[in-house]
């Protein structure tokens, strides 16, 4: 089965400090997978680097040292998504089988599984309380869950394909869905009514992220842009114009945003005027997936191939913004 590229910024990337400017640093390269990468999460002290993988699993990986910690079995089919709860106690992962699963992040088997979706679970993200988690869906629904009980609360049936994407708002009053119907979808959590609809994007959208404060919202599409909008009132704001493939990922961090695409670059832009800062050394294949460690202090990115490249820590250097 070829699963569509998916990743996602694993809820959004939020960072203390400025992405790593890895221009003159070789980056950390952990040959982590033999299969495609779909997703990368950092925990929220930064130790742990999860991976979702089409090979059915979750690697949890040591960011600084690039050595294993353990591997996550459980998805009978390609795990597609993973992310960590706000306080780093848990991870969940979404799969191709249809299931969520929460993990104890220090233990080896879930904690309990969801049979969440008809179809792929291509997207998950938790609110920043951690009580909740949004799910988004090949069988074109996306859904909200009670964390700890698994327990659905609400589901929002706007889309008319795929669903691909979800975020929830850092206030935890609106969640976001995107898919193969080329639209961006903002709805509420508590009931699975819809607010508004956003177009623009000429095909598929992948991934959406919130910026910290809930103020803007970015999209990344398989038409090779990055485009900004504001939430509250549904208004394209820019659309960032650089990638030379499809864009997978996208992710916010405090005054910059970050993608990765199928041109194999990760690129860094300025969401204020749109302009891309720079472009950091390319992966060898497509890059699915980005994330940022909480203190901003690690970027990873994984490709197709299996490798996830890691900059940062003692080789980190700061960019100038050019």
């Amino acid at each position: 089965m070829k699963l569509p590229a998916l990743v996602a910024p694993v809820a959004v990337a939020v960072f203390a400090l400025p992405i790593p400017a890895a221009d003159p640093v070789a980056p950390l390269q952990i040959e982590a997978h033999r299969a495609d990468i779909f997703s990368l999460a950092f925990s929220a002290d930064g130790k742990l680097l999860a991976s979702a993988c089409k090979d059915r699993t979750v690697g949890l990986w040591n960011p600084v040292t690039g050595e294993v910690v353990r591997s996550l079995k459980g998805h009978s089919a390609d795990v597609l998504r993973v992310t960590f709860s706000p306080d780093g106690k848990h991870l969940a992962s979404a799969g191709a089988d249809g299931t969520i699963r929460v993990w104890d992040a220090n233990k080896d088997e879930p904690v309990r599984t969801i049979k969440a979706h008809a179809n792929w679970v291509a997207g998950i993200a938790y609110s920043a309380d951690g009580r909740w988690l949004a799910s988004a869906s090949a069988d074109k629904t996306a859904c909200v869950w009670d964390a700890e009980s698994g327990a659905k609360r609400a589901t929002f049936k706007g889309h008319t394909a795929e669903v691909w994407g979800v975020a929830f708002s850092p206030d935890g009053k609106t969640v976001s869905s995107c898919g193969k119907d080329k639209t961006i979808h903002l709805w509420k959590p508590e009931t699975g009514a819809g607010v508004r609809a956003l177009s623009g994007h000429t095909n598929e959208v992948y991934t959406v992220a919130f910026n910290a404060k809930g103020t803007m919202l970015a999209s990344c599409s398989s038409d090779a842009t990055v485009r900004l909008w504001n939430p509250e009132t549904g208004a394209a704001v820019h659309t960032l114009k650089g990638h030379n493939g499809n864009v997978y990922t996208v992710a916010f961090q405090r005054g910059e945003l970050v993608s990765s695409s199928a041109d194999k670059t990760v690129k860094v832009w300025d969401p204020v005027n749109g302009r891309e800062r720079r472009t950091l050394p390319p992966h060898k294949n497509e890059v699915y997936a980005v994330a940022v460690s909480p203190d901003g202090s690690r970027l990873a990115s994984a490709s197709r191939s299996g490798v996830i490249h890691v900059y940062g820590g003692t080789a980190r250097v700061s960019g100038n913004g050019n």
